[in-house]
């Protein structure tokens, strides 16, 4: 028998569900709404895929197909999620073909790569969905042998009959399965009877990334399109006032040379809607090179911006944005920063009675930290390919979550939802940059404009010095202790623009009697957006810095010190809202403290920190080994220990830590980005620094709690607590605390 043509696109896809033949495809919901029916099992003949508006799919001659729901951008959710699936579905893994599914909510329910959700939210359902399969196909077996299904088991892709030996490949029973009714019930493996899931697995599609197919939306071509790009203000601050695209419009292969507005005037902003200049100049052409150069020919003239407000649907409801006119610089960010620790700021917890205790206190102990405005920089620049006809709207884009961008697309393109078609392409990084589409909308202005398929392309520099970047904030810390040298009040505040850092019901909240937490933010006209872990990247910095000086201030080890305010939060834990659970956050230092052999000297030459944090539902803990050479740090090893509930698939759940651990290196090191008078002062990677290869780790250890909970969090857990074990490191190392990010810059300065 022929192998089944594994290349239909979409659209064939739709022609033969109209024919009969045999095979089926198993259509399951997100939250494993299955919808099975006759009318859905047909195939044009044995060599063609069926869809039935679902996950899986299988031919006759017994290929197996699994749809990932998910973008990808790095995380490895196109094998990981299939895995899930597949564990219980039980098909011969080294054979099933993944494949990334369109945008298409109604079949998924469900397409977003943020926040660290992934795992968590498709634990159930996609299991469901492959255990439902497998127990549809087991009882087509059973019907046409005529016995029980409790007879039989599965195995590779295959139904065995116990007692006879008899056997069935899936795809034999294929279309008799999709005309079965849906059962109501299914039972679920336990994790002591998984096979697939908890064994390492390598990535689904490495083969096609390191061969270089096309996954990414700069592959994607089609026959007359054109190359757009986009000129923006040169200034946070300013806007476009006129141009004189004369010269630009005579230079080869131009089409076009036109101002356009990507949200419409008083268009209600969803949560990962923002942009950064609303009004642009785009330039069309045929090549990439020549829309370059006719870039540099567009003579434009730049004005002000005034004071506004831009309505914002967020958690809460309703509210206006304020967008501030004035060209802003980091100097002023700073000391406006620093002038508003000093004040009373809007209380976000208080336990007990901190003033008293401040005031009673033998010594008081307080540090302020800051932290720069940080660039994305995914390693693939934005781009986003558009063409908009008459009949409908079609976007290949790298976008994390796609089902956000339907309402805005339709508001601000006046296009019909039914006419949106959007394909997923694999993205090149992301670290929250591409949670924000207006790329998408700003290249479906251009081609209704010009009539015609468009790619929109960013270059370094575009993406760079038009946003979106982490927030730059400050964080101050400030403890009591008495005459027995136990900690008896915390203070924190913290702010930023244009959002605060605060985390207030996470450690030390419930550790410590006497707890004040306050938080503060000015607004700014810098576009700023998640960046990985948000807020939690500069807060366990701070944080875990401040608790290894407090350790050392009251005579202890840095990491029992931690031990031993966790063991105050779970035997007698203060207040109620606190956010972690105390008994897991001392299960990943425990382990990190047997696997670092902490207590021990490193190595000959090396000094050692800690740090550990709790974010996204997980918990992550490092030990960090700096060396000094020629007076630089160098970080030599990372033991790292992990609690993210149960590891899917270890082999990509430890790359994710350790990229993790090489980017916190990186920017805890070298990461910032200024601004003078509204202009960023790095444009590419030739001035904002990142971590070179000679620069990593040469020994990345990465443990994990092994536990049953369900899985939780991983992309960004382990990023924030990197910055203070390497701060921490740096001080045993060099006797210098650090408290201004990034930390050579710093170190540097000091020597200075």
């Amino acid at each position: 028998m022929e192998k089944a043509n594994k290349n239909q696109s979409r659209r064939s896809f739709l022609k033969v569900t109209s024919l009969t033949g045999g095979g089926m495809m198993i259509g399951i919901s997100w939250f494993a709404n299955l919808i099975p029916n006759e009318a859905m099992a047909h195939v044009a003949d044995n060599n063609n895929w069926v869809q039935l508006n679902g996950f899986i799919q299988i031919t006759p001659d017994n290929q197996v197909k699994i749809f990932n729901p998910n973008p990808e951008f790095g995380t490895n959710v196109m094998t990981s999620l299939p895995m899930m699936v597949n564990e219980e579905l039980e098909a011969d893994w080294s054979k099933v073909i993944v494949e990334m599914g369109d945008y298409d909510t109604p079949r998924f329910k469900s397409q977003f790569t943020g926040g660290s959700r992934a795992m968590a939210m498709a634990w159930m359902p996609l299991r469901t969905a492959g255990a439902t399969a497998r127990l549809m196909l087991m009882q087509a077996a059973a019907n046409q042998w005529g016995v029980p299904v409790i007879e039989l088991r599965t195995e590779k892709g295959e139904i065995v009959h116990i007692n006879s030996g008899k056997r069935l490949t899936y795809g034999a029973v294929a279309t008799a399965a999709a005309k079965l009714p849906k059962p109501e019930k299914v039972a679920l493996k336990k994790p002591g009877e998984f096979s697939l899931l908890g064994t390492p697995q390598k990535n689904k599609v490495g083969k096609e990334i390191v061969s270089g197919q096309s996954l990414f939306t700069m592959d994607y071509q089609v026959e007359g399109m054109l190359i757009a790009m986009v000129i923006h203000p040169p200034a946070f601050g300013m806007q476009l006032k006129s141009f004189d695209a004369s010269e630009a419009l005579k230079m080869p292969g131009i089409k076009d040379v036109f101002e356009f507005q990507v949200y419409k005037d008083g268009y209600v902003k969803a949560g990962f809607d923002t942009r950064t200049f609303n009004r642009l100049i785009a330039v069309v052409g045929n090549s990439t090179w020549e829309v370059m150069n006719a870039r540099k020919k567009v003579m434009a003239e730049w004005e002000p911006i005034q004071t506004t407000k831009e309505p914002v649907m967020a958690r809460g409801g309703k509210r206006d944005e304020i967008i501030p006119e004035g060209l802003e610089s980091t100097d002023e960010h700073l000391r406006q920063m620093h002038e508003m620790q000093k004040k009373p700021m809007r209380v976000a917890r208080k336990d007990g009675d901190p003033e008293a205790a401040f005031k009673n206190a033998k010594r008081v102990i307080e540090r302020t930290y800051t932290a720069p405005f940080l660039a994305h920089n995914p390693m693939e620049p934005i781009s986003c390919f558009a063409h908009i006809t008459e009949e409908k709207a079609l976007f290949v884009a790298p976008i994390q979550i796609p089902e956000m961008m339907k309402q805005n697309l339709v508001a601000n393109l006046d296009l019909k939802p039914e006419k949106i078609e959007m394909k997923l392409a694999r993205m090149g990084g992301g670290f929250g940059r591409r949670a924000y589409g207006h790329y998408i909308v700003e290249a479906g202005h251009i081609s209704k404009k010009v009539k015609a398929p468009v790619k929109l392309i960013y270059t370094r520099e575009d993406d760079m010095t038009n946003g979106i970047y982490r927030p730059t904030y400050i964080m101050t810390y400030k403890a009591a202790i008495d005459e027995n040298n136990n900690v008896t009040a915390f203070h924190v505040i913290g702010g930023g623009f244009p959002e605060s850092p605060l985390h207030e019901n996470r450690f030390p909240a419930g550790a410590i009697d006497n707890y004040l937490a306050e938080s503060w933010e000015l607004p700014t006209n810098i576009t700023i957006g998640a960046y990985r872990a948000p807020r939690s990247n500069f807060n366990a910095s701070a944080e875990q810095s401040f608790l290894d000086e407090l350790a050392e201030a009251t005579g202890k080890d840095p990491l029992d010190f931690r031990i031993e305010l966790l063991k105050k939060a779970k035997a007698t834990p203060v207040g109620k809202n606190n956010d972690y659970d105390a008994s897991r956050y001392m299960g990943v230092l425990e382990l990190l403290k047997e696997k670092s052999n902490w207590g021990s000297p490193a190595t000959k030459n090396a000094k050692r920190g800690v740090s550990a944090y709790f974010c996204h539902a997980s918990y992550a803990a490092h030990v960090v080994d700096v060396t000094m050479k020629n007076g630089q740090p160098y970080v030599e090893k990372v033991v790292t220990a992990m609690d993210c509930g149960f590891v899917v698939n270890p082999e990509g759940a430890k790359n994710m830590v350790e990229g993790a651990v090489i980017d916190g290196i990186g920017t805890a090191f070298y990461g910032e980005l200024t601004i003078d008078n509204g202009v960023t002062a790095q444009k590419n990677l030739n001035n904002y620094r990142i971590i070179r290869h000679r620069e990593a780790p040469k020994k990345i250890e990465v443990h994990f709690v092994q536990n049953n909970i369900d899985p939780t969090g991983l992309g960004e857990p382990p990023f924030p607590p990197v910055f203070a074990a390497v701060a921490n490191a740096l001080y045993k190392a060099t006797g210098k605390r650090l408290y201004n990010q990034p930390y050579i810059k710093e170190l540097n300065k000091n020597k200075a």
